[in-house]
């Protein structure tokens, strides 16, 4: 009786081993493909949603919280990035789920992946209940190694018509009027047909009471253009911030209908914002890409974005040096 019962249960627990259940030490464990590990997953992933044929830029982060948490930050198609308390992450398979923000619908969007040989892929199923593909590759370092020798400043309007701009989205508001670049009232975002790597750039803008804008660095990290309050505490989707990741050390705005000023350094992913004269951002990193970013290719060269969707805006000056 022992040794049939013996028996039986090595047939058991070779059945289960070969249902991935239980595998026994030898042969058939060394035949078994190792595990996949959670820590290939850690790091930055630009990625690339398929919405029906058109390719809409995202992002992701992972991060270890303690000895065995995955936690991250997610950044969709629009809005900032938004923090993930808990990444579900076995043998090569994850999800997590985050709250909408600005979008239509009132479910959670669920994320579902896998690791691949090329870096990750799963589907997303959003606030609305849409479901998309999505890719996504490790996001480049942008490390610099020599401080960057600049070009000659180039005036990226020439105060007269868009010659050497592009508006994209809805329809074509920007004008030119004395001189001034105007969104007299919310329409298209206005793009510059040149791209840039490393740059200076000063640019010099006006809003109107409760207007909001932004110049979006190499068309992917915004610096906020806000109506903000001075008295304000500083917030990463205020004025001068960079939205949803680097909040200024003060607002030093000066309100609205006032002649501003942005100078703004950006080398690989290190950023200096000085507004109306004061250092507020001093040589910080950018993780990642904005809401509302033209792709997800941060390696690439981009352009300087204006956003022309929240309300009026003004630019009367726009000049950057590009690095050589």
């Amino acid at each position: 009786m022992l040794r049939k019962f013996l028996v039986f249960g090595m047939s058991a627990l070779l059945l289960a081993g070969s249902a991935g259940a239980v595998v026994l030490p030898g042969a058939a464990a060394q035949a078994t493909a190792p595990a996949a590990d959670y820590k290939e997953l850690i790091g930055r992933w630009d990625i690339t949603v398929d919405e029906n044929g058109k390719s809409v830029p995202s992002w992701l982060e992972v991060k270890l919280s303690g000895t065995r948490t995955l936690v991250g930050y997610f950044v969709a198609a629009s809005g900032s990035a938004r923090p993930v308390a808990k990444v579900n992450f076995n043998n090569g398979q994850f999800d997590f789920t985050i709250p909408p923000q600005w979008e239509k619908g009132d479910q959670d969007f669920v994320i579902k992946g896998a690791l691949t040989e090329d870096g990750i892929a799963g589907t997303m199923v959003t606030s609305e209940g849409k479901e998309y593909k999505w890719k996504g590759v490790k996001a480049p370092y942008l490390k610099r190694t020599a401080a960057p020798v600049w070009g000659k400043p180039i005036n990226l309007f020439n105060g007269k018509d868009l010659s050497g701009w592009k508006a994209v989205g809805n329809t074509n508001q920007w004008i030119v009027k004395d001189g001034i670049l105007i969104s007299p009232h919310s329409g298209a975002n206005l793009i510059s047909e040149q791209t840039f790597n490393d740059f200076k750039l000063h640019v010099e803008f006006r809003y109107q009471k409760g207007s909001n804008s932004g110049v979006y660095l190499r068309g992917r990290y915004e610096c906020q253009i806000e109506d903000s309050d001075k008295d304000t505490h500083p917030s990463n989707v205020l004025f001068s911030g960079i939205y949803g990741f680097l909040a200024p050390s003060e607002i030093n705005a000066l309100g609205p209908d006032q002649w501003q000023t942005y100078d703004i350094t950006l080398v690989g992913r290190m950023v200096t914002v000085v507004a109306n004269g004061k250092t507020v951002i001093s040589n910080q990193e950018i993780p990642g890409i904005t809401g509302g970013a033209l792709d997800s290719n941060e390696g690439a060269p981009g352009p300087i974005y204006f956003q022309g969707d929240h309300g009026p805006i003004a630019f009367r000056k726009v000049v950057i040096t590009p690095a050589k």
